[in-house]
């Protein structure tokens, strides 16, 4: 090939660094070799680590875009390798994380056959995706590439699959590269709509500002905190986007998530006008859409977001606002702080807050509110956490004081097995920063296999394991709803310290509360990433409620009928 003549392998991956792209995760396939043979040459450009399964290549890139705000990408094969994908790309949409999926394909001449490993991609993914497409004129890769990656950003960020047929990566064009990035400012909103928004916060007796997403700027931030702050007024997050707002503000009151505080529902519930920026209405921030009335509720409801397809969806606003919200909130940060009778409104749910960190002492061997006060101690203010899903996220969600330098990556979707694979992204993007993965025994079970990904990467986290024996979540559901008929739940687990030290970790399993400070401060030092698994009682299901309660309880519901 000649300087001006490429295949569409090359002129892919071209245009990806042209566009910005720095790294990339996923597991090789024969239906798109001649990517990775144009990713040969991108190492320090563009690189390739090399994972052991695709849903952990996706997590990879669905993690990357949370926290950096560009798109992660994953490279796939065909069929198995795209299914085995899904679950990435749909974490990835759930938190309005931006994203790209590019799945090898059977040739053109084949499709419509039922071919080796031949998939719809459109249909597969058509509503898990904000955009499905399929390359088939190599000339138009640079358009298609540019679309897809301004697709994934623009409005509410989310994941877009590219399928590529093995011909069209093959064949050759002299179209050239993209040379650059498109920019897309933020949309500003109307005088008009920063007036009636302060008009009626104004007004408020008790004013509640809601906010979400991964988008937010540092200056976004900055100015949230500044107005809501300087205005007094209370400020709770969605679902596990708590690390936007710094926790220790007086402000903060809390994440309205899965197991809803009663004082963060309280002030959902108990507002008159509520401020809702850059989130979108989910069954877990609005406790199973009950805190508010569908579809009309009786708070006067302010909702800002890029997508005018978030405005209206669910609850209907007296006011909606199409616009980006650091755009908004620096404009209405910009007219200064208000002034109104609700501090008393906002000191009690700061009050709360601070009251739920007080805990029972936890059932042995290892006590998780001790080892979370511990960590509130000891993590840099600028640590990374990580989790999958289960009753012990509890402990990293609702535990840990998120500082304005700290990060969460959590799935809203509730997928188990992120954790690590996010882990893994977090510290390829950040080396020197501390990453700790929090991990069920179950949840740790679903990619443990990624541990050689990360060594093969140098890229290891601290992960802590808490290791209790069983599905704590179902089992807290089943003891609820079917009293002593255990089913499904319980699990023999493998040694995980000796299977973290065949990856190349360093691993300890901690058998009392008072040996985990330790043992974290060895894992910390070594250089090889560590290992923790702790042993956590079943009967420390929840914080504040032990399985044998529970059994109790669900026992006394069937009495009554």
């Amino acid at each position: 090939m000649t300087h001006d003549t490429r295949n569409g392998g090359q002129l892919l991956v071209d245009c990806l660094v042209a566009l910005g792209a720095r790294h990339s995760f996923g597991v090789p396939g024969e239906s798109y070799l001649a990517v990775l043979d144009a990713l040969h040459d991108t190492a320090g450009q563009l690189d390739f680590t090399i994972c052991r399964q695709e849903g952990g290549a996706a997590y990879m890139a669905a993690a990357y875009g949370k926290l950096t705000g560009r798109p992660g990408i994953a490279w796939v094969t065909r069929g198995p390798g795209a299914t085995n994908a899904s679950i990435g790309v749909h974490t990835a949409m759930q938190d309005s994380a931006p994203m790209l999926l590019f799945v090898g394909q059977v040739g053109t001449h084949m499709k419509g056959r039922e071919a080796f490993q031949e998939l719809d991609y459109r249909a597969v993914f058509g509503s898990m995706v904000k955009w499905s497409v399929e390359i088939d004129d190599v000339d138009r890769i640079p358009e298609i590439t540019a679309r897809a990656w301004k697709t994934a950003l623009t409005g509410r960020p989310g994941p877009v699959v590219v399928a590529l047929p093995e011909d069209m990566l093959t064949a050759t064009s002299t179209k050239p590269p993209l040379t650059g990035p498109s920019h897309y400012p933020e949309a500003e909103p109307s005088a008009e709509a920063i007036a009636r928004t302060r008009d009626m916060l104004g007004a408020a007796k008790r004013p509640l500002i809601l906010y979400g997403g991964c988008n937010w700027t540092s200056a976004g931030r900055a100015a949230l905190h500044s107005f809501a702050e300087g205005s007094d007024i209370p400020v709770v997050s969605v679902f596990r986007y708590q690390d936007k707002f710094d926790n220790h503000s007086p402000a903060f009151c809390g994440e309205a998530g899965v197991g809803m505080m009663p004082h963060v529902r309280a002030l959902i519930a108990g507002a008159d006008v509520i401020l809702a920026i850059n989130n979108r209405f989910g069954e877990n921030s609005t406790d199973g859409y009950t805190a508010l009335t569908v579809p009309q509720p009786a708070q006067r409801l302010i909702h800002v977001h890029a997508s005018d397809l978030e405005l209206g969806k669910v609850y209907q606003p007296e006011l909606g606002v199409q616009a980006g919200a650091n755009a908004f909130i620096r404009a209405l940060d910009a007219g200064g702080p208000l002034h109104g009778d609700w501090s008393d409104w906002r000191a009690e749910g700061r009050e709360s807050y601070e009251a739920a960190f007080d805990l029972p002492d936890q059932p042995p061997p290892v006590d998780m509110g001790r080892v979370t006060a511990h960590l509130r101690e000891v993590l840099p203010e600028d640590a990374i956490i990580t989790n999958g899903a289960g009753n012990f996220a509890i402990w990293s969600g609702r535990f840990l004081k998120y500082g304005p330098k700290m990060r969460l990556l959590a799935p809203q979707s509730g997928s188990m097995g992120y954790g690590i694979p996010a882990a893994i992204a977090a510290k390829i993007v950040h080396p020197d920063r501390r990453v700790v993965c929090f991990a069920g025994d179950g949840d740790f079970q679903m990619n443990c296999q990624e541990l050689a990904t990360a060594a093969q990467a140098g890229a290891q986290p601290v992960i802590l394991i808490l290791n209790n024996g069983i599905y704590g979540t179902i089992r807290a559901h089943q003891e609820r709803n079917y009293p002593e008929r255990v089913s499904g739940t319980t699990m023999v687990n493998p040694d995980f310290p000796a299977l973290a030290r065949a990856y190349g970790f360093h691993a300890e399993r901690v058998e009392t509360t008072e040996g985990f400070a330790p043992a974290f401060a060895r894992a910390c030092a070594s250089p090889t990433g560590a290992v923790l698994d702790l042993a956590i009682s079943p009967e420390a299901l929840t914080p504040r409620m032990t399985l044998s309660q529970m059994r109790a309880a669900g026992l006394e519901k069937v009495a009554k009928g």
